[in-house]
């Protein structure tokens, strides 16, 4: 006697998304999230945001637990690379099984330099597990504030930034 299987049209999806995935992160280089046996982490890419004020960019990178004598900021062309290491410390076993969720491994960032920006200007700071980098923005690519006219005769006059 057979069993009646219920039928999940998105399994198929579901497998091919996966897939897909994969492929991506191993012609990128980047992590494998499933886990599993066989599964390892090949490399890591740390979180980053880059923000402007005060006529200043700013690049910022989340880099707990690594030495700052392991990471190296370049200015290249018109490209800034940060790249680096986190080193594997101490590896914990306990009754037979290993557990880790932290990744380890070397780390590569390149981000387009907008025109004009002097590498010799380019500053970098480590505080506290954070790589800040500013470098100050040619006056050409400071945000102007634009006036609004406004029908009726009178424009919005701009307010001091």
């Amino acid at each position: 006697m057979r069993e009646l299987v219920r039928l999940n049209p998105f399994q198929e999806l579901t497998t091919r998304h996966s897939d897909i995935d994969e492929l991506f992160n191993q012609f990128f280089n980047l992590p494998s999230y499933e886990g599993g046996e066989g599964t390892r982490l090949t490399s890591w890419v740390p979180s980053m945001e880059g923000y402007e004020k005060d006529s200043q960019y700013f690049v910022r990178l989340d880099l707990p637990g690594i030495d700052p004598k392991d990471v190296e900021v370049l200015a290249e062309n018109d490209s800034l690379i940060i790249k680096g290491e986190r080193k594997k410390t101490q590896e914990v076993e306990e009754k037979g099984y290993h557990y880790r969720e932290t990744s380890y491994g070397r780390f590569e960032r390149r981000l387009a330099l907008p025109k004009g920006i002097e590498a010799n200007k380019i500053a970098a700071r480590y505080d506290k597990g954070v790589l800040e980098i500013s470098m100050p923005l040619p006056p050409h690519l400071v945000a102007k504030k634009v006036p609004i006219q406004i029908e009726g005769g009178k424009s919005e006059q701009p307010k001091a930034a």
